[in-house]
């Protein structure tokens, strides 16, 4: 319903936004090293820690709020996403694919969802999961090979340093997984024509994002990683318009 695609969108951009502030203040040490990072507004003095922790605690309780109006099941998962959410920055320091660590965050909205329309959660979300940490290894890979270089003199562990030189071929490898595994559980599950067309073009884009990383640029790299909400984009809008032209 509605209703809770209003919930789920917005919570969604508040739980970001309140990652970015732990994220920021996580790393602000880090980031005044990091050509791409070093004007961050907690790195750079202009926000006191202080204020970008209040921040992101009130934007953190505004999403609660917004779970509180689904249903016991979900509010229970809200503590999972949350947690998962505050490992991830302290991640980078310890975890050779901290990508990995981002994937489950970004995702964790998917079981969500189905216990909120639900009650419980089926295989079906996990699986949704799992392939959707694909997504954003591939994206999130793509975002630590512009700081790569940086990232290394700091001693900052990302799945770009962990890759090296199979890098751009793992990112292409992580959108194929993503993008078969959604394919087989939305044609498993009776999605048709529409959907098929959204899978087409989520897939010609990775390719294009091919030629843009195959350099190793990090204008390239960048503009790949901008540019990945038409991805899951593309996907939702043949999913969207499959259920559309059903009877």
């Amino acid at each position: 319903g509605w209703r809770l695609l209003a919930v789920f969108t917005l919570g969604t951009v508040l739980m970001r936004s309140a990652g970015c502030c732990l994220n920021d203040v996580a790393d602000r040490d880090f980031d005044r090293h990091v050509k791409r990072t070093a004007q961050r507004p907690v790195t750079r003095g202009a926000v006191s820690v202080r204020a970008a922790l209040t921040l992101g605690a009130v934007l953190a309780l505004a999403a609660f709020a917004l779970v509180l109006t689904t249903n016991t099941a979900t509010t229970w998962l809200s503590f999972a996403a949350l947690a998962v959410a505050v490992v991830y920055p302290y991640a980078k320091r310890h975890v050779a694919m901290p990508q990995a660590v981002l994937g489950v965050a970004f995702s964790f909205g998917i079981p969500m969802a189905f216990a909120a329309v639900q009650g419980s959660v089926p295989p079906l979300a996990w699986a949704l999961l799992a392939g959707n940490l694909f997504w954003v290894l591939a994206y999130d890979t793509e975002y630590a090979m512009v700081d790569r270089d940086d990232d290394l003199r700091i001693g900052m562990r990302t799945s770009a340093i962990t890759l090296g030189r199979f890098d751009v071929v793992a990112v292409m490898g992580f959108y194929g997984v993503y993008l078969a595994s959604w394919g087989l559980l939305g044609f498993g599950h009776g999605l048709g024509g529409g959907f098929a067309l959204g899978l087409a073009a989520a897939a010609a884009q990775a390719l294009w994002h091919w030629s843009l990383i195959r350099g190793r640029s990090r204008e390239g790299c960048f503009k790949a990683f901008r540019l990945n909400h038409w991805v899951g984009f593309a996907l939702f809008a043949g999913i969207a318009a499959d259920l559309a032209m059903r009877p």
